[in-house]
C-alpha cells in the first residue's frame, strides 16, 4: 500500500482544513515547494496536492505553484480542485501531472470523465469520492448531493474510471481515524482501486487500512502534527 502526503493550496500556501471547513485553517508553509521536497526526501512514492481556491472557484487559481511542483518534483503529482474543463485537464496533464482528480465534474459533467479517460487513459484519471454521513459532496465539499459513494463509484466505473479517492469529510483534519467501515464497504463494493482518505492518525491505521485491501492512504494533518513520521509509515505498510 502507497502512503501519499498531501499538500494543500490556499493562497499560494500550504495548508490544512478542519473537516473541509475554510474557516478552520491552519497554515504550514508558506513554500509548498519546500514541503514537497521534504516528502520526496522522507520516501513519499507521489505527492496528492488538492488547489483549495480552485475546490471553491471552480477552475484551478494556484496553477503557478502547481507548475512550479511539477517541475520541480520527480515523484509523481495527482492533483485536484476545480478541474471541470477539457482545457484544464490538458494544462495539468502537459504540464507534467501524472494524474488528475475530478470531483464535482464527476457529478455534474460525467462526459468530462469519458472524455479525459479516452484521451488520456484512465491511468490519468482518479474520481474523487468525498462523503459526508454517506452522500457525496461536491463544489469544495460545500454542497451537498442525493449520490451515495458507490452509486457515483459505478457510475464512474462504467465510463472507464479505475481509481478512486474516497474520502469521509467528518474525519478529515481530524486526526481521529479513519471510517474504516465506509472504506470496507467501497473497496468490497467495486472492482476498483481506492485510495482512502480523512482521519489517518496512526501507522496502525495504515496498517488497518493496508490489511482492507486499499491500494494507498492519503495522509495529511498527521504528517504536518508529527503524529506519523513518513519513513516510518512507509517502511510499516
Amino acid at each position: 500500500m502507497e502512503v501519499i502526503p498531501a499538500i494543500d493550496l490556499r493562497g499560494g500556501r500550504c495548508v490544512r482544513l478542519y473537516q473541509g471547513d475554510y474557516e478552520r485553517e491552519t497554515v504550514y508553509s508558506d513554500d509548498p515547494l519546500e514541503v514537497a521536497l521534504r516528502w520526496q526526501e522522507m520516501g513519499a512514492p507521489r505527492i496528492h496536492v488538492v488547489d483549495l481556491d480552485g475546490a471553491a472557484s471552480g477552475s484551478p487559481v494556484n496553477l503557478a505553484v502547481l507548475k512550479r511542483l511539477a517541475g520541480s518534483v520527480a515523484v509523481p503529482l495527482q492533483v485536484g480542485g476545480g478541474i471541470r474543463e477539457m482545457s484544464t485537464s490538458e494544462k495539468l496533464l502537459d504540464m507534467g501531472v501524472q494524474r488528475i482528480v475530478l470531483g464535482t465534474a464527476a457529478v455534474q459533467e460525467p462526459s468530462l470523465v469519458e472524455k479525459v479517460c479516452r484521451r488520456f487513459g484512465s491511468g490519468a484519471v482518479v474520481v474523487g469520492v468525498d462523503a459526508r454521513d454517506g452522500m457525496v459532496a461536491i463544489r469544495g465539499w460545500r454542497e451537498a448531493t442525493s449520490t451515495t459513494a458507490l452509486e457515483l463509484i459505478h457510475r464512474m466505473e462504467e465510463l472507464g474510471v479505475r481509481r478512486f479517492i474516497y474520502t469521509d469529510i467528518s474525519r478529515d483534519g481530524t486526526l481521529t481515524e479513519p471510517n474504516f467501515q465506509a472504506v470496507e464497504v467501497v473497496v468490497k463494493g467495486c472492482g476498483a482501486a481506492i485510495l482512502a482518505s480523512g482521519g489517518v492518525s496512526s501507522i496502525e491505521h495504515l496498517r488497518r487500512l493496508a490489511s482492507g485491501g486499499v491500494e494507498g492512504a492519503i495522509v495529511g494533518m498527521a504528517l504536518y502534527t508529527g503524529a506519523i513520521d513518513l519513513r516510518e509509515a512507509i517502511s510499516a505498510v
